[in-house]
């Protein structure tokens, strides 16, 4: 019986020993042939501007095209599902988004993946920072006005977004969970339509990527009422955060990073977390990045991993509460 056990045991370890051999041997000649990017969103939005240039620049290092390859639809879910399905041999990567990631799997009934059992996280790109603007002929001026005057208004106070389920519509519901403001969601197709109604004054508030509000908030076309990061932002240091505005533990900032299918080889995500790494302390790519409202946020696989982990639960209640469901 102990001899059978044995083989059994020595059967297995041979196994995987061979295994860990060709998972190294992969790496060793990794890559040999073009990457492709998968961003599951249509071309020229800041997410596809932020996965072109990182493709740009791994390019660069690992001496091979990183070719992006744009998959919309159904809320970065066709996209994001292709690449759970995809070959795990490195040639076949996300560029994954918190919308897509940790809040869609509490929003759609199916995804076509799970996040945590179908992935391995490579490493994070950065945080988008997040603000809520105002036309400036609006008579709240401040955040404690905004919370004031909702409750004040039984119909609410219409905020927008670029859609339903997305980061910045959850920030609205969390800082109406949090402050018991009266607020009404107003998802559009887009964070353009969105930013062209609250400048032309159909709309008093919108929730968006800084990077969006930047050069109308400059110019005095809109009106800042607070951030949602943790800290103020470098492009906007005037603007305080909402925790700054009294409420507590509010941080709701939207995060990019690079993911491949899980199992694939160690070594090979070793290699893209050093190389991305590499990418995001280089002073000209952290320079663009800010330019598109996102902070360089370097790290180790593991960290990024965490993180997905945390987020997913996160918001899981603040979606219940809200009631948010696409069928």
């Amino acid at each position: 019986m102990q001899s059978k056990f044995r083989r059994h045991w020595l059967q297995a370890a041979l196994v995987g020993t061979a295994l860990a051999f060709a998972g190294s041997a992969m790496a060793q000649n990794y890559p040999s042939k073009p990457i492709r990017l998968v961003v599951p969103f249509t071309p020229g939005g800041v997410t596809d501007t932020s996965g072109r240039l990182i493709a740009e620049q791994l390019s660069k290092r690992l001496g091979q095209q990183v070719v992006v390859d744009n998959k919309p639809g159904a809320s970065g879910n066709i996209g994001t599902q292709q690449v759970a399905a995809a070959e795990p041999d490195g040639y076949t990567l996300l560029l994954g988004f918190d919308g897509t990631m940790v809040i869609n799997p509490h929003v759609f009934p199916k995804t076509g993946f799970d996040t945590l059992k179908d992935f391995a996280p490579i490493g994070k790109i950065g945080d988008a920072i997040l603000i809520l603007v105002a036309n400036p002929n609006f008579p709240a001026k401040t955040l404690k006005d905004v919370i004031a005057l909702s409750k004040s208004d039984k119909n609410g106070l219409s905020y927008g977004t670029s859609g339903t389920g997305g980061t910045p519509h959850i920030a609205g519901e969390l800082l109406k969970q949090k402050t018991g403001a009266n607020l009404v969601h107003v998802p559009y197709k887009g964070g353009g339509q969105a930013m062209t109604d609250v400048l032309g004054g159909n709309i008093p508030l919108v929730y968006t990527a800084i990077a969006g509000a930047i050069p109308h908030v400059k110019s005095g076309k809109l009106l800042p009422i607070a951030v949602s990061s943790s800290k103020r932002a470098s492009s906007l240091p005037d603007v305080a955060t909402f925790v700054e505005n009294g409420v507590a533990d509010f941080e709701a900032s939207s995060w990019v990073g690079l993911l491949a299918p899980a199992k694939t080889p160690r070594a090979i995500v070793t290699r893209l977390n050093t190389e991305l790494n590499a990418v995001l302390n280089d002073p000209e790519v952290k320079e663009r990045l800010n330019g598109m409202g996102i902070t360089a946020a370097p790290g180790s696989a593991e960290n990024f991993g965490a993180e997905l982990t945390r987020d997913l639960a996160k918001y899981g209640p603040v979606v219940k509460a809200a009631g948010i469901k696409v069928e």
